[in-house]
């Protein structure tokens, strides 16, 4: 299973068209129907907010989401203060969303597929990192993937 990110699937919905790539989005319902694709409902709701048309398809397709809950809660809290934010005082990199994205993955223990920035190396403050380097960072390690590699990994092949 995966724990998808919003920022992957819009990324997929706006490079991948579903009526130019009519297979690709059969074999993602497909992965969604045998619940080896799933989110957590603070990232659907993302998308619901930045691309409603890609949200409606998730919901036809009867995407699994996943509820924050006290051990995703407490998880969060210990990313936050890994990257010394206090409060709500961000930096430039992860926000509390991803944070929460981050910390379900953690908890349900699967691979998180997003597709924010990569960062090979981490900012000296680490506020300022993005979701791909929270998830490398010794204290948290989550794996994760982008949607294209997650793809290329799948070795599937549309028609």
């Amino acid at each position: 299973m995966q724990v998808f990110d919003a920022s992957s699937i819009i990324y997929a919905w706006d490079n991948y068209p579903l009526q130019q790539f009519p297979g690709l989005w059969e074999w993602v319902a497909e992965r969604i129907n045998e619940t080896t694709i799933m989110m957590p409902s603070i990232a659907l709701g993302e998308v619901q907010v930045n691309s409603p048309d890609c949200w409606q398809w998730l919901r036809d397709a009867d995407l699994q989401t996943h509820e924050i809950n006290n051990a995703i809660l407490q998880e969060s809290l210990r990313i936050k203060n890994v990257l010394g934010i206090v409060g709500d005082k961000y930096g430039g990199g992860v926000g509390e969303n991803d944070i929460f994205i981050i910390a379900t993955a953690y908890v349900v223990g699967k691979e998180l597929v997003t597709d924010e920035g990569w960062q090979p190396i981490p900012p000296k403050k680490l506020e300022n990192c993005r979701m791909p380097a929270v998830c490398s960072l010794q204290a948290v390690q989550v794996r994760w993937i982008n949607f294209l590699s997650y793809i290329k990994r799948s070795e599937a092949i549309f028609r």
